[in-house]
């Protein structure tokens, strides 16, 4: 109701649920992973930051939610990797945000780690890439506050990297999956 959201694509939506899947997408606000599963009937989780998790009322709906924590501290990312692997191998699907970090207003997309390809690869599952438009006007790094405004969300065809592809370096894949989620197009 606060904004106007408009989903392009969802045909691209996998609806096969019995296979994991990866869904990695630009990371614009807070509200990005409630924007991105609306249209998603597949059994979620989400990585989230573990601080969040002590906030007032957006904690409990992060459990809610299928979310669990990732440790920004020494160990945290091996830890919330190893429960990734295991939930993509049960055949749950888990959101990615491959920058890591909320973006600035500017909606220029950060580097792209490569846990999301890594993750895709060794649980030898797809990846499906979402485009966020619109996000960094509502709520970024850089606003105290979130604010009215229209969003799209595009999900693109599904990737997949073969472990084939294992000779090509994570960061390549990477940058090929940033290119499809690149909201300068």
């Amino acid at each position: 109701m606060l904004w106007r959201i408009k989903y392009t694509n969802v045909e691209n939506i996998p609806v096969e649920t019995a296979e994991g899947l990866i869904i990695s997408a630009n990371h614009q606000t807070y509200f990005d992973p409630f924007w991105i599963c609306i249209p998603v009937r597949r059994d979620l989780r989400f990585m989230a930051w573990d601080k969040a998790f002590g906030w007032f009322f957006i904690g409990s709906w992060l459990r809610r939610l299928g979310a669990f924590p990732v440790s920004l501290r020494r160990g945290g990312t091996i830890k919330a990797l190893k429960q990734t692997l295991e939930f993509l191998k049960d055949g749950k699907t888990v959101v990615i945000f491959p920058e890591g970090e909320r973006e600035f207003s500017d909606g220029r997309l950060l580097p792209f780690k490569t846990g999301a390809v890594r993750m895709a690869l060794k649980a030898d599952v797809p990846i499906l890439p979402v485009t966020i438009i619109g996000g960094n006007r509502i709520w970024s790094r850089n606003h105290k506050l979130p604010r009215f405004g229209k969003i799209e969300v595009i999900y693109h065809p599904v990737m997949r990297f073969s472990k084939q592809n294992d000779s090509r370096n994570l960061q390549e894949m990477s940058e090929l999956l940033k290119r499809m989620i690149n909201t300068e197009h």
